[in-house]
């Protein structure tokens, strides 16, 4: 969402022989096999050998700063080597088809986004002592695996196929024992996934309580604010979960509520709490973090309502995802509800007739696709957002200046990574471009002026 990852290697069952003896459910298992792993070492490894690994685990802020998601990733790959063992002496079978998919999972992560929030806020709010950096790399794992709870729940509700270009979890325990029903072994993986994503909850909780155990040398204050943040944080990122499957099932898409779960699904639990969580434990005074909680909303919604448009508009080589999913699954974002706003204001009845037979398709086909395209263009919805994301990255970047953030190269990382996330992607330039699309009706513009601006309301 690219990514750091632990060594990783596929290992036989230590009381079986490879080849020898094996039963059919074994047979089964190692054509699917359930990756097992080591925590990172030796020189060459995939975070620069020793020296650097022992860099990160000595609490050194100075190699966190050259490579945030490798000092994440050592942190996550000698957590999860824990949590692993003791699932495995608890039971083999449950550690290799759910623990071990967990840790895999994790240590193959995306672009450690939050992670790197959280750190460069706790930088340039001036943290680096040892015993912050310890918790802010305790944090940032917690936070991955926050991030994988979500993502496996996510592609269950879903019926997600792949994820970062392999197998759901859900789908690969499905393939593991699919010489049985289909129905049986689909429904097992649909609860082995289930299971998964709240063992990851587990293990984030986990790891957040003993942040906050060994909290005594942090600022004073510090962990009980965290423990707040934290909260916060799980019963946030639920809501706007539920906001967004409630709103494709019944079909509300409006802008408000559009607006309501982007808030919850990005801007919080994406940007603005990693953040705050970042200027608490480096023990910031209310007023910083309040100034980097508003920067972080705008930075938010600017990147949702980014992914927005690059879901419609964008190459699904760069993005990596299909064009248009959204759509056919019904999704409520805050560009479709603002486009059936503007053609309902403008009595624009043939825009709300595309709409109306595209969105929720499943086999919607490519020119219904285009015809999409040319109404969200012809309402001046695109061009709403666009103008929309820029004025929330600008705000975001003044609500950062307003903080007065006392170190200034940490706090230039922030402001750059903050403009990563809300600005336009790398190589995402749209490639969709409607070449015939409608003329907006007479009197677009008066009745788009008038519509509510319920982005702004909630980046205030």
């Amino acid at each position: 969402m690219r990514f750091t990852q632990a060594t990783v290697r596929h290992t036989a069952r230590p009381d079986e022989p490879p080849g020898a003896g094996a039963t059919p459910q074994q047979a089964r298992e190692r054509a699917h096999p359930s990756p097992s792993y080591s925590a990172p070492s030796g020189a060459g490894g995939p975070f620069g050998g020793e020296d650097l690994l022992d860099g990160f685990l000595s609490e050194d802020p100075a190699a966190v700063d050259a490579d945030v998601a490798g000092a994440v990733g050592a942190t996550l790959a000698r957590l999860l080597a824990t949590r692993v063992d003791d699932a495995r002496a608890l039971d083999p079978l449950f550690a290799r088809d759910v623990a071990e998919r967990v840790a895999d999972f994790t240590l193959r992560g995306g672009r450690r986004l939050r992670p790197r929030l959280l750190w460069w806020s706790l930088r340039a709010c001036g943290g680096g002592d040892p015993a912050q950096v310890r918790a802010a790399l305790r944090a940032a794992a917690a936070l991955e695996l926050l991030q994988t709870c979500a993502l496996v729940h996510d592609d269950v509700m879903d019926a997600a196929a792949t994820r970062r270009g392999r197998p759901a979890l859900h789908a690969a325990v499905a393939a593991q024992y699919g010489d049985g029903a289909p129905a049986t072994a689909r429904r097992l993986g649909e609860s082995a996934a289930v299971l998964a994503g709240d063992l990851a909850l587990a293990w984030a909780d986990d790891t957040v309580t003993e942040l906050l155990a060994d909290g005594a040398d942090l600022p004073p204050g510090a962990a009980r604010r965290a423990h707040e943040v934290w909260r916060t944080t799980r019963t946030e990122m639920v809501a706007g979960q539920y906001l967004d499957v409630q709103g494709q099932a019944t079909a509300r898409h409006t802008v408000a509520r559009a607006v309501r779960a982007a808030c919850l699904k990005s801007a919080l639990y994406t940007v603005e709490r990693p953040l705050e969580l970042g200027a608490v434990l480096a023990g910031a005074e209310a007023s910083v973090a309040r100034a980097l909680c508003r920067a972080g909303r705008c930075a938010g919604l600017a990147f949702q309502l980014r992914d927005d448009l690059d879901d419609l508009f964008a190459d699904p080589g760069v993005t990596g995802k299909p064009s248009g999913g959204d759509v056919r699954e019904g999704k409520p974002t805050y560009l479709m509800a603002l486009t059936r706003a503007r053609a309902v204001g403008t009595g624009d009845r043939h825009a709300l007739e595309v709409l109306d037979a595209a969105v929720g398709r499943a086999d919607l086909t490519g020119a219904g696709l285009d015809r999409v395209r040319e109404v969200v263009v012809a309402t001046g919805a695109r061009d709403a957002v666009e103008t929309r994301i820029t004025r929330l990255s600008r705000r975001a970047m003044r609500h950062v200046a307003l903080a007065e953030l006392p170190q200034p190269r940490a706090a230039a990382a922030l402001r750059d990574l903050l403009g990563e996330i809300s600005g336009p992607r790398d190589g995402a330039a749209p490639v969709h471009r409607p070449a015939h699309a409608p003329s907006p009706p007479a009197g677009a513009a008066a009745a788009a002026s008038s519509l509510p601006v319920a982005v702004a309301e909630v980046a205030r």
